[in-house]
C-alpha cells in the first residue's frame, strides 16, 4: 500500500478522496492551510500549512509521499486575488518541487475546465491542446490558468515524477459546496435571457473514481474529465425546481451586482451565455473511465441530496 499526501483536505471532494484511499487500505496525509474540517476521518493525519511555507517541506520529509494529489486550488474568488496567486501558484510549484525531489512516484493535478473560457468561438468540444481563453476574458481566473499552465510544463519536464492534469467539467453532488452546487441549490435562480448553452456536469463519486484511476494509472499528460452526456442549461435549472428568473445580458452583471438575491460568480456570466463543452474521450481511451451519472441523476443528486 501507498502513502498518499492529498492538499486541499478540507475541501469536499479531498476528503471523499481520502475516505477512499483509507478504505482502499493505504496511508493518507492530507495538508490544507484551511483549518481541519469536522468529519475528517481520524486516519488522516493532518497538517495545516500554506503551501509555500518551511511546514510544507516538513511533511515530505516526515511521511516521505509515494504519490501525491494536488486538489488545493482555491477557486473560490472571494479570496485575496494575492493570497490566490500564493496559493495556487506559487505553492503549487513549491508542490512540485517537493515532488521531485523527495522522489514522488506520482502527481495528480486538479485544474478546471473553466481555463478555457466561456467564448462564442470555442469549437464544440473542446479538446486538451486548444487555447486557454478564460485569462483574456476575465482576468481573476489567471491565476488558475498559470497553475495549469505550470503543470502542464511539469509533465514533459520532469518524465521521472510521472505526472497528469486534469481538467474536469463542473463537479457537482451533496457534499460539494462550490459555485455551481451552490447555484443549482438556490430557491430563487438567474439565467441569461436568450441564451441555452449546453453544460456538462460531473457527479462527485464519478469524480472520486476519475481521481483515483489517474492516481494508480501510469499514463501522463493533460486530459478533460466529464460525466455522462451534456445538457441544455435551461433543462438543467428546471430539474431543480427552482424559480427561473430571466435577466437581459447587458444588464446582467449591474443586476446581479446590485441583487443580494444571486449568488453567481462573475465570470459565470460568460457560462451562461457561451458554449465550453468539453471533449472527455482521451481519459476514456487511455484510462477507461466510464462515469455512472448522467445529467439529470447528477443534478438532482445535488440539489436533493438523493
Amino acid at each position: 500500500m501507498a502513502t498518499v499526501l492529498i492538499t486541499g483536505i478540507s475541501g469536499s471532494l479531498a476528503m471523499l478522496c481520502g475516505e477512499r484511499l483509507v478504505e482502499e487500505g493505504h496511508e493518507v496525509i492530507g495538508v490544507d492551510y484551511r483549518r481541519k474540517r469536522p468529519g475528517l476521518r481520524r486516519q488522516i493525519q493532518f497538517y495545516r500549512a500554506n503551501y509555500n511555507k518551511r511546514l510544507i517541506e516538513d511533511v515530505f520529509r516526515k511521511h516521505k509521499p509515494d504519490k501525491v494529489l494536488h486538489l488545493g486550488r482555491v477557486g473560490n474568488l472571494k479570496t485575496d486575488r494575492s493570497k490566490r496567486f500564493d496559493l495556487n501558484v506559487v505553492g503549487s510549484a513549491k508542490i512540485m518541487e517537493l515532488c521531485l525531489k523527495h522522489q514522488v512516484s506520482r502527481l495528480v493535478v486538479l485544474s478546471t475546465f473553466h481555463i478555457y473560457g466561456a467564448h462564442p468561438h470555442n469549437h464544440v468540444p473542446i479538446f486538451e491542446d486548444e487555447p486557454l481563453r478564460a485569462a483574456q476574458t476575465f482576468p481573476q481566473l489567471s491565476d488558475a490558468v498559470q497553475l495549469d499552465n505550470l503543470a502542464t510544463q511539469w509533465v514533459y519536464r520532469h518524465r521521472k515524477l510521472r505526472s497528469i492534469v486534469l481538467r474536469p467539467c463542473n463537479i457537482v453532488g451533496p457534499n460539494i459546496n462550490n459555485a455551481i452546487s451552490t447555484y443549482l441549490r438556490q430557491r430563487t435562480q438567474a439565467y441569461l435571457l436568450g441564451f441555452n448553452p449546453m453544460w456538462q456536469f460531473i457527479h462527485e463519486t464519478d469524480m472520486v473514481e476519475a481521481l483515483m484511476q489517474a492516481l494508480h494509472g501510469d499514463a501522463v499528460g493533460i486530459y478533460n474529465v466529464v460525466g455522462r452526456g451534456e445538457i441544455p442549461i435551461m433543462d438543467a435549472l428546471e430539474l431543480t425546481g427552482a424559480r427561473l428568473i430571466p435577466i437581459p445580458s447587458p444588464l446582467a452583471s449591474a443586476i446581479l451586482s446590485l441583487s443580494g438575491s444571486f449568488t453567481i460568480p462573475p465570470y459565470f456570466l460568460d457560462f451562461l451565455k457561451y458554449h465550453c463543452v468539453i471533449a472527455g474521450q482521451k481519459f476514456h481511451e487511455e484510462f477507461g473511465f466510464d462515469p455512472m451519472m448522467g445529467p439529470r441523476e447528477t443534478i438532482e443528486s445535488t440539489v436533493y441530496g438523493v
